[in-house]
């Protein structure tokens, strides 16, 4: 066990990722792995903390982490801001709490970055969301998996019009 890998913080939530501490709780003591992307995990526990509900069920259908499946929505958002009009993403975006935080989550494709429009490419959106999810540790096939549970989301938060808009271009 590598305490020196871990960071405790006071957020009253319990995160998984690639370090795995068991501490008692106490006084709402959490913690945070390190070290996914380079720094990538934190981004990712704070995404799985700004959008719990989304995240949950992310994880819970790809049997994954709260930090991958963080990750993984960031990059199928990713891919619907370079898609859509900055106005239709703007509608998006106000349908899912922490979509900064989501978005930062992704990992970087290719160049120096983070953010996950650079993930996103132009013609090859739903490619560049499965290389991302095989940087994740989530295999490439999950998108299919994904993009149901995130629409459906959207859809629920936002609205018919605006599920369908995210849902248009996540095809």
């Amino acid at each position: 066990m590598h305490i020196a890998e871990a960071e405790i913080t006071m957020t009253g939530r319990t995160y998984f990722g690639m370090l795995c501490v068991v501490l008692p709780v106490v006084g709402g003591l959490s913690v945070h792995a390190r070290g996914l992307q380079g720094g990538a995990g934190s981004a990712a526990a704070d995404a799985a903390s700004a959008s719990p509900e989304l995240v949950g069920a992310l994880s819970k259908e790809l049997g994954s982490t709260p930090e991958q499946a963080a990750g993984a929505a960031g990059a199928l958002f990713g891919v619907a801001q370079s898609r859509l009009k900055a106005d239709e993403f703007s509608q998006v975006a106000k349908a899912v709490p922490g979509m900064d935080a989501l978005l930062k989550a992704a990992p970087a494709m290719g160049g120096a970055g983070g953010a996950a429009t650079q993930i996103a490419g132009s013609a090859s959106g739903l490619a560049s969301a499965a290389s991302a999810f095989s940087k994740l540790g989530l295999k490439p096939d999950m998108v299919a998996k994904a993009v149901p549970i995130v629409t459906s989301f959207v859809t629920k938060s936002g609205g018919a019009s605006v599920g369908n808009l995210l849902a248009g271009v996540l095809k």
